[in-house]
């Protein structure tokens, strides 16, 4: 009968073991790199003044950021509450949201669990005081359909500014676009076809892993509303100043000229819009279309407005969802619904009050 042959004995040492595990949780620069470009650039930058902030409270109050304890989250918390804003108003909630996710984000890349349970308390009981002073929570109101036409009135076509403008609004609103995503649209993201406009938006919050997704714009019934022709314009603008690639929406100087990322003497010319840019072209065509609280008026209005509209004029949620790059169960897009029914779907409408 054959022997069957003996494994070989187990010749690890616990140096072997030790080095291993070192090895094993040891991070390159590249792959560090890579880590931190999965997350989005805007999350990515606000979890870096989070966790900044954080750290710097704890060293300050001696106490130890990571790994933290419940209490230390609970008196963080409570902190935050208690800490104007630098315009001297209180924090909104989900400022302190924020900042509870990313100290929790930091303890589970670090392997760690951390109890926020406590923290969490905290912030209910900071928004119930909220509520009870009678603090409501700011958001930006939607730029329904008639209000964009009158900003879009407000813009002069014959003017460089004023055809971006009416570009940045229009496809604002047709895409319900994060501001994130119009200032990131290259004029390569556009296709004509024989019903309308394809954009291609390359990244969003919902698409982490950049696959892409292709969004249809038909043919508008008013030319000065429509995102085809309104795009096409701007377009056309751009070409007849030799840009035909790069990015769609630009910063236009105080002369009135494009940008085109080349730097001056200051350094700080830059050819694409920022999110912050986008924000003040609505919140001007607001205060020209003499909106009420136009100061209120933010690019998270077009993208508001839009799914509104659409709502009011009977899209089902799936498509406003899909079109506007929610999660059909996200609470933002069914907000918008309830919006639109409160009034269409009342139960006190007809009843003879």
């Amino acid at each position: 009968m054959t022997e069957l042959a003996r494994p070989a004995p187990d010749t690890t040492t616990p140096a072997d073991i030790a080095a291993a595990t070192t090895a094993d949780r040891e991070l390159s620069e590249a792959a560090r790199a890579r880590v931190a470009g999965g997350l989005a650039d805007n999350t990515s930058r606000a979890y870096a003044r989070d966790w900044e902030t954080f750290t710097a409270w704890c060293a300050e109050h001696g106490r130890t950021p990571l790994p933290a304890s419940a209490e230390t989250l609970a008196e963080y918390v409570t902190h935050l509450a208690a800490t104007p804003t630098r315009r001297g108003t209180p924090p909104a909630p989900s400022t302190i949201e924020r900042a509870l996710a990313c100290v929790q984000s930091r303890h589970k890349k670090a392997g760690l669990t951390v109890n926020a349970e406590g923290g969490r308390l905290a912030l209910r009981a900071y928004r119930k005081e909220r509520a009870k002073a009678g603090t409501r929570t700011r958001k930006a109101p939607p730029a329904e359909l008639d209000l964009l036409r009158r900003m879009i009135d407000g813009c002069d076509p014959a003017t460089l500014a004023g055809l971006r403008d009416r570009a940045a609004l229009v496809l604002g609103f047709a895409l319900m676009g994060r501001r994130s995503e119009l200032a990131a649209l290259d004029l390569g993201d556009l296709a004509l076809t024989a019903d309308g406009l394809e954009v291609t938006i390359r990244q969003s919050k919902t698409d982490q892993d950049a696959r892409g997704e292709v969004v249809p714009l038909p043919y508008g019934s008013h030319p000065d509303t429509c995102p085809v022709r309104v795009v096409q314009a701007w377009s056309a603008a751009l070409a007849g100043h030799g840009i035909t690639a790069g990015p769609l929406l630009r910063g236009i100087d105080r002369h009135g000229r494009i940008t085109t990322g080349q730097a001056g003497a200051s350094g700080k010319a830059a050819a694409r819009i920022s999110g912050h840019g986008l924000n003040l072209i609505v919140r001007r065509a607001a205060t020209r279309a003499g909106l009420p609280n136009a100061e209120t008026y933010t690019a998270h209005s077009l993208r508001a407005g839009g799914a509104t509209t659409a709502a009011k004029n009977g899209a089902p949620v799936s498509a406003i969802a899909r079109h506007g790059r929610w999660s059909e169960t996200s609470p933002v897009v069914h907000g918008y619904i309830r919006s639109a029914d409160k009034w269409r779907d009342n139960p006190m409408r007809g009843i003879g009050l």
